[in-house]
Formats: C-alpha cells, structure tokens, sequence
C-alpha cells in the first residue's frame, strides 16, 4: 500500500452527529463545548494535523440567554474590507436580525484562529427553533449535555400537578387583587 493510499484510508471515517439545545443556554459559555466537539478535541484520536471533527446541530438559538446587561453590552465587529467599512453591532441588534448569529460567532470565537476554523464551521447547523430538517435529524446519533438546567414552564405541568402544589395563601374566588 502507498503512502498515499494510506492517507486515504486514514480520512474515511465516519462524522457523528450531535445535537445542541441552546434553549437557555449562555452562548459564550457553550460556544467552547460546541467548537470542541466541531473539532474533534473530543476524541482519542484528535491530532492537531488531522480533521477529525463532527457535525454539530444546534437549536433553539432564538431562545438563548446572556447574563446581566450583555444584551447591551456585548458588540460585534465586522469589517466589510473597504475604506470605512467597520461596523459594531450590539448583540440585541444582531439577534434580532438573525437569531442564529450570536451563537455562530460565539462558536467561532472559540475556536483557535487557524486555517481550519473556516472548514470546521462549515459543519455547524445553526436553527431558530426545534424545526430541522429531516434528511438532518436523521443523521444525528447524540446529544451533548446542556451546561445549564432549563426548568420546565408552567405549561408543562398538568392541572394535577398545579393543584397538589402547596399554596401559602389562598384566596377566595371573589377577591381582587390590586
């Protein structure tokens, strides 16, 4: 067998496919476990002239939560290569055009600035919402833990469950509170 032959052997392996809900997640914070799993740092096998990564499919990215006044804070620069041409965008601003923005650019900040974070992002599916593709979901064959509990909301919960909750105050039907 050639040198070149091996070489090819050695790259066809199979990618794995994760799913990320960034639903209540910090994107600053999950951006660095995305990108690892997006580069293969994950893996027994990684070498760092070697691409090993997965694909990674996050979603709910409309549904992502910054702490503090980051909303605000936060900018973004983009330079569009003319004379001039450098923007600072805040984050409210940049989610609100594109929900899926803000976490790209958290993932891709996280990555080391190589030649291979523009083959890596390649790989990284970005949705809104929980609505993917089929040809897709698919494909996917694991989940990667989310950083932070979500709690479930109100409409989670049944009537029983509501009902059964310990109150501390109970009302009368015909109070009204001001």
């Amino acid at each position: 067998m050639t040198a070149l032959g091996r070489v090819k052997q050695w790259n066809t392996f199979a990618r794995t496919w994760h799913l990320f809900d960034a639903k209540w997640q910090n994107p600053i914070e999950s951006g660095p476990t995305v990108a690892k799993y997006l580069q293969g740092l994950h893996k027994p096998i990684f070498h760092p002239m070697s691409e090993c990564g997965d694909h990674v499919v996050v979603i709910n990215t409309k549904d992502i939560a910054l702490p503090g006044d980051e909303w605000r804070l936060r900018v973004y620069f983009h330079h569009t290569g003319y004379p001039g041409g450098a923007s600072w965008t805040k984050a409210w601003e940049l989610h609100d055009k594109d929900p899926t923005m803000v976490m790209k650019k958290a993932v891709y900040i996280a990555m080391d600035g190589t030649l291979q974070r523009r083959y890596n992002m390649l790989r990284l599916h970005l949705f809104a919402d929980e609505r993917v593709p089929d040809e897709i979901m698919q494909n996917v064959t694991n989940q990667i833990k989310p950083l932070r509990y979500v709690p479930p909301s109100l409409y989670d919960y049944s009537e029983e469950e509501i009902e059964k909750f310990p109150k501390i105050v109970d009302y009368p039907h015909d109070y009204v509170i001001r």
